[in-house]
C-alpha cells in the first residue's frame, strides 16, 4: 500500500491542566469543539474529513474483499425475515422485513381472526434519512393507541409520537428530547416517560395525558443526585407502575398504581449506597431481587403495604448468580447463570413445591425469557442459541415441561453445524484466577500454533458477553480462523463479584485477563504471537487501547469501535453527559487523588508511547453522546504522532450517526464488511 497518500496530521496546540499537584499536557485538546453537542469548528471538521478521506483511500484496495464479505453476510440473512407472532390481549403482534428492506414493519391482527394491520412502517419513517432508529414502542392497554419514539441523527434524544390505531391518524401529541421507556396508564389515556436534560441525563419521570399540551405534563419524580438516572417501567401484571432511580451500584424503586398515577409514590426501600434491587409483584406481595447481603443476589418478598419488611425466599448461592425474577400469575421465573452458563428456573408460589430447572440440548448456550407480555400464561416464550446453534425460539409448556420449537434462524445460503467445533475452556490469569473462554473454530482448525484467531471482549459495567451465534462470524471461520470470547473480569459472567474484581482499583485485572487469555491460547496451540486480531467496542475499546499499549507485539491487528480511550479527561469533565454517573465504575478523579493517578496510569490516550503498534482500525460517531467523537479522534492523532512503525492506522468517523454506527441492516452490514476486510487483509488473508 505504498501508493497511499500521507495520513492526516492533526496540529498540536499548547494545552495543559494541573490537578492534585500533577500537570497533564494535552496538545490535541482542541479537537473537542466547545460548542458540543453541535460540532461546527472548521478545523475540527476538516481534520475528521481528512481522516475519513484517508480511510477511504486505505480501504480502496480491500474493497473487492469487502464486497465479497458483504455478499456472504447478506446471503446468510433472510431478506423477508419475520418474528414469531405473540399474543398480547386481543391481538397477535409481530414484525417483518420486506425483501431488501433496511428496517422492519410492525404488524398485528385480532386473535379472534381478521386482517393483518400495519401499525408502524419503519421504512417510511426512515425514508430519505441518513440515520434512523426506533426507540421505545408501546401499545395502550385497550389496543387503540401506539406511542413510539424516533431518533434521526444518532444523538439519542428521541421524539415521542402517538398514533391512533383505529383511524390511522397521528395525534398532535409530540414530545421531543425523550430518553426512556414509554409506559401506559391502565386507562389508556396517558403514559409515563422521562426527558433528557441538557446534560443528556434522565433525571425525571413525567406523566403525559393524551390531548394535553406537553407543557402541562405532570412531573411525578425528580432526582437530585446528578449521578443517578431515572427509568420508568411496570410490573408483569401491569397493576403497578415503577419509577426507578440509581447509578451503577445503588438503586431505589417507587410504586404507583397503574389505575391512579396521581396517587402518592410508595418507596419500596430507601437507597443504601452499594445496594441494588429491582421489583416485581404478585397478588399483593413484592418480589425483590437484591444484592443486599451477597453479590450473587437473593430473592426476598414483602407485603405491598409494608414494602420495607423483607423476608428471604431464595438465599444467595455460591455457584448460581441470580440475574432476574419475573412474576406470572401462577408461577415466577428466576433467571441466572450457574458457573457462568445461563439457567432458567420455574418456581411455584407455594414454597413447598420444588423448582423446575429447564433443560437445554447443549452444555454451553445462551438462553433466556423472550417476549412474554402477558401475566396469565400456560407457556413461556424463550430464546436460545449457542456458538454453533442458530437463534431458536421456543414455547415452553409449563404443564408438561415440553419445549416446542417455533422457529430456527434461517440461513438462506446454507449452514452445516457439523463443520464447526466449539469449546468452553479456562485460562489462568497471572494472579491464578481461572478466566473462562468460549471458542468456535472450523473442525479442521490446526492446533499447532499456525492458526489465526479473532479475540473479542468487553469487560466493564457488569455486562457479560454471551457465547451466542453470529452469521457474520462465519466469514472468519470459513477462512480458517478461530473466534474466541474472553469472559474477563469487569463483566459479570461469573457473578457480580467477577464484575467488582475488574473495576475501580482492580481495573488492571480486566486488561491482564485479556492479555493472559491471549497468551494462554498461544500456549495451547490455537494461534501465535502476531496471529491474533482483537476487537472491542466502547468500554471494550478502552480495553483495546490498554492492551495495545502494554503488549503491542501480541496483536496482528486491532479494532477499536467508538472507544472510550480519553478516560482521564472524560472523568474530570462533570459537564459531559455520563461522567457523574460513571464515577462508581471508574472512580472520581475530580475529588480523589488516588483515583486520578490510577486512571492516569491506564487511560489509553494518556499512555500512548513511542513504540511499534500493530495495524489499527478506529471508529467514532460525530453525534455519539456516550463516547464523544473527540476521544477516538484525539487518540488517533496522538498515535500517528507517536508510534514508531509504518503499520496502517485508520480513523473512520460517522458524520451522521452516533454510538451504534450506521442504521439499517444493510448499511450497518457494509460497515461490518469494511471492518472485517481490514482485519483479514492485515492478517494476510486477501480473499
Amino acid at each position: 500500500m505504498t501508493d497511499l497518500p500521507k495520513p492526516p496530521v492533526a496540529a498540536t496546540r499548547p494545552h495543559s491542566f494541573t490537578r492534585h499537584g500533577t500537570t497533564v499536557e494535552d496538545p490535541w485538546a482542541w479537537l473537542k469543539d466547545p460548542s458540543y453537542p453541535e460540532v461546527k469548528d472548521k478545523d475540527v471538521l476538516a481534520y475528521l474529513e481528512a481522516e475519513n478521506a484517508y480511510f477511504e483511500a486505505a480501504i480502496a484496495p480491500m474493497k473487492p474483499l469487502s464486497g465479497q464479505l458483504f455478499k456472504e453476510m447478506r446471503g446468510r440473512i433472510k431478506e423477508d425475515e419475520s418474528t414469531v407472532p405473540q399474543k398480547d390481549g386481543d391481538w397477535l403482534y409481530w414484525t417483518d422485513y420486506e425483501t431488501g428492506g433496511e428496517y422492519p414493519r410492525w404488524w398485528r391482527k385480532p386473535v379472534a381472526g381478521g386482517d393483518d394491520q400495519l401499525i408502524l412502517d419503519e421504512p417510511s419513517l426512515a425514508a430519505g434519512k441518513e440515520y434512523f432508529r426506533l426507540g421505545a414502542l408501546s401499545v395502550s392497554p385497550d389496543g387503540r393507541f401506539l406511542a413510539y419514539a424516533v431518533d434521526d441523527n444518532g444523538s439519542e434524544r428521541f421524539e415521542v409520537r402517538v398514533k391512533d390505531l383505529e383511524t390511522g391518524e397521528m395525534l398532535p401529541d409530540t414530545i421531543p428530547g425523550m430518553l426512556s421507556e414509554i409506559v401506559w396508564t391502565a386507562d389508556s389515556k396517558g403514559f409515563l416517560y422521562g426527558l433528557a436534560n441538557e446534560n443528556w441525563r434522565t433525571d425525571n419521570a413525567r406523566w403525559h395525558k393524551l390531548g394535553e399540551p406537553v407543557e402541562a405534563d405532570i412531573e411525578l419524580y425528580r432526582e437530585a443526585d446528578e449521578g443517578y438516572r431515572v427509568a420508568v417501567g411496570e410490573t408483569q401484571s401491569r397493576k403497578w407502575l415503577l419509577i426507578s432511580t440509581g447509578d451503577h451500584v445503588t438503586s431505589e424503586v417507587y410504586l404507583l398504581p397503574a389505575d391512579n398515577p396521581a396517587a402518592p409514590l410508595v418507596c419500596v426501600s430507601p437507597r443504601k449506597p452499594g445496594r441494588e434491587y429491582d421489583v416485581d409483584e404478585h397478588d399483593g406481595t413484592l418480589f425483590i431481587h437484591t444484592n443486599d447481603i451477597d453479590p450473587q443476589f437473593r430473592l426476598v418478598t414483602a407485603p405491598i403495604d409494608n414494602p420495607g419488611e423483607w423476608s428471604e425466599r431464595i438465599g444467595p448461592s455460591k455457584h448460581f448468580y441470580m440475574t432476574g425474577v419475573t412474576c406470572f400469575a401462577d408461577f415466577f421465573i428466576v433467571e441466572g447463570r450457574l458457573d457462568g452458563l445461563d439457567q432458567i428456573e420455574l418456581h411455584r408460589y407455594d414454597p413447598a413445591t420444588p423448582p423446575v430447572r429447564l433443560e437445554f440440548p447443549e452444555a454451553s448456550h445462551v438462553a433466556g425469557l423472550g417476549d412474554n407480555p402477558e401475566y396469565a400464561v400456560d407457556k413461556l416464550r424463550l430464546d436460545y442459541e449457542s456458538m454453533i446453534t442458530p437463534g431458536t425460539v421456543y414455547d415452553y409448556h409449563v404443564a408438561t415441561g415440553a419445549l416446542e420449537t417455533l422457529k430456527v434462524q434461517e440461513i438462506p445460503s446454507g449452514y452445516d453445524a457439523s463443520k464447526y467445533r466449539t469449546e468452553r475452556l479456562t485460562v489462568a490469569a497471572r494472579d491464578g484466577t481461572e478466566v473462562p473462554v468460549s471458542i468456535v473454530y472450523p473442525k479442521d482448525f490446526p492446533r499447532d500454533g499456525s492458526g489465526k484467531l479473532y479475540l473479542y471482549a468487553y469487560g466493564a459495567y457488569g455486562y457479560a458477553i454471551p457465547p451466542g451465534f453470529s452469521t457474520s462470524r462465519m466469514s472468519f471461520l470459513d477462512r480458517g480462523m478461530a473466534f474466541a470470547i474472553a469472559h474477563i473480569r469487569g463483566g459479570d459472567d461469573l457473578g457480580q463479584q467477577w464484575y467488582k474484581d475488574g473495576k475501580l482499583e482492580k481495573r488492571a485485572n480486566t486488561f491482564n485477563d485479556f492479555v493472559d487469555v491471549a497468551k494462554g491460547l498461544i500456549d495451547r496451540g490455537y494461534t501465535h504471537k502476531g496471529g491474533i486480531a482483537i476487537a472491542g467496542r466502547s468500554a471494550g475499546g478502552e480495553l483495546m487501547g490498554a492492551v495495545v499499549n502494554s503488549d503491542p507485539d501480541l496483536w496482528g491487528v486491532v479494532v477499536a469501535d467508538v472507544p472510550f480511550v480519553d478516560v482521564l479527561n472524560t472523568m474530570l469533565d462533570e459537564s459531559l453527559p455520563l461522567t457523574p454517573g460513571e464515577w462508581p465504575e471508574w472512580g472520581n478523579p475530580v475529588e480523589d487523588p488516588e483515583a486520578f493517578q490510577l486512571i492516569r496510569s491506564y487511560s489509553p490516550y494518556d499512555n500512548v508511547r513511542p513504540q511499534a503498534y500493530p495495524p489499527m482500525f478506529i471508529s467514532g460517531g460525530l453525534n455519539d453522546p456516550r463516547v464523544t467523537y473527540w476521544e477516538p479522534a484525539k487518540w488517533a492523532a496522538k498515535l500517528r504522532a507517536t508510534k514508531t512503525d509504518d503499520n496502517l492506522l485508520v480513523l473512520k468517523t460517522n458524520m451522521g450517526a452516533g454510538h451504534g454506527g450506521k442504521s439499517g441492516r444493510w448499511e450497518s452490514l457494509k460497515e461490518a464488511a469494511d471492518e472485517m476486510a481490514f482485519v483479514l487483509w492485515q492478517l494476510g488473508i486477501r480473499d
